[in-house]
């Protein structure tokens, strides 16, 4: 059966199922439901946790042997496969196999990024239908997020003015990931107080100078130098590039927008008003971006983002922040 993320909770409490799977592309919701399944599953005794990553380096043998090891003591076992393609391949018989008659000291936790429609049609995947729960994970609408936020922000304690909502939700725009850190420092900074656009503007700035919306913000500008320092601290502070690419890449979108916009004669303070951006700051470096950026800087910077994705989900040798050091040249480069 399919479940949503929201049902999920209601859904464990009724009972677990031998099988779960957990997919989607925004690593935040994904994380968050697999947590649920886990406590779930350790608090029914399935204390014991195997891993395994199937990458191509994985042997579905060893995996099929611990469905078929007998375990000496009885213990209850959870195994987690990551499918970071979101494919099987040959693991497609091991799956299929298990899921006709799961084990029943055994619970399976299947976490993968979005299923693509032949997968779908896989017969693993119709077996998981018929034994298991599938989670998809989607991202959250634009025209949803604030309330999404404001969710979550409840759930947390957090009073918030309406102004200093919109204040947020306009600076983390699709960014789950950079919401949830935010929201975790605001409690701790606020200690219950209600908080307001001030309360925000600062807590921002004193932040600001290494966080990825201020990167974006440097790539954008040019400043090719101060970008590159701050590449360098957030890889070794561990930032999760997939954050600040989200933001990279939705600016990199509104700039060519904004180009276009302007080409047809409208004017870009009115241009980025519609489109939400009421910061100055951020205003007045996407609008000299769309000056100084050509079309094919911006192609090449889109292209750019691409392989940043891929290599921080694994599947390029070079890490992200090489391909985000190729992007502040690229940006800081005179058309």
């Amino acid at each position: 059966m399919k479940t949503q993320p929201a049902q999920l909770p209601q859904l464990l409490k009724k009972g677990l199922a031998p099988v779960y799977l957990v997919s989607g592309d925004e690593p935040l919701l994904v994380q968050e439901c697999c947590d649920q399944i886990r406590k779930a599953a350790r608090e029914a005794g399935f204390h014991d946790r195997l891993t395994f990553h199937a990458d191509h380096q994985l042997n579905w043998s060893t995996v099929a042997d611990e469905f078929n090891a007998m375990s000496l003591f009885a213990e209850k076992r959870r195994i987690e496969i990551h499918l970071p393609t979101g494919k099987l391949g040959d693991g497609r018989p091991v799956l299929e196999q298990v899921l006709q008659q799961p084990p029943e000291d055994i619970i399976l936790l299947l976490i993968s990024t979005r299923l693509d429609a032949a997968e779908t049609r896989r017969k693993w995947y119709k077996e998981l239908q018929g034994k298991g729960v599938h989670v998809p994970v989607w991202p959250v609408d634009a025209d949803k997020f604030e309330g999404w936020l404001q969710q979550r922000a409840n759930r947390q304690g957090l009073h918030l003015t309406r102004g200093s909502l919109a204040m947020l939700a306009e600076r983390l725009e699709g960014n789950l990931l950079a919401a949830s850190q935010e929201l975790d420092r605001l409690a701790l900074l606020t200690n219950g107080n209600t908080i307001d656009e001030e309360t925000i503007e600062q807590a921002v700035q004193d932040s600001s100078r290494f966080n990825g919306f201020e990167l974006v913000l440097e790539l954008l500008a040019g400043r090719a130098p101060h970008a590159g320092k701050m590449i360098g601290v957030l890889q070794q502070e561990g930032e999760n590039p997939l954050g600040l690419l989200a933001v990279l890449n939705r600016d990199l979108n509104l700039v060519a927008e904004l180009r276009a916009a302007a080409g047809q004669g409208e004017n870009p303070t009115a241009f980025l008003k519609k489109r939400g951006v009421f910061q100055p700051q951020r205003a007045r470096v996407l609008e000299r971006a769309a000056r100084r950026l050509s079309p094919g800087q911006l192609q090449q910077a889109t292209r750019l983002c691409s392989q940043i994705d891929r290599a921080a989900k694994g599947f390029d040798d070079l890490s992200p922040w090489h391909y985000l050091r190729d992007m502040s040249a690229l940006l800081a480069a005179k058309s």
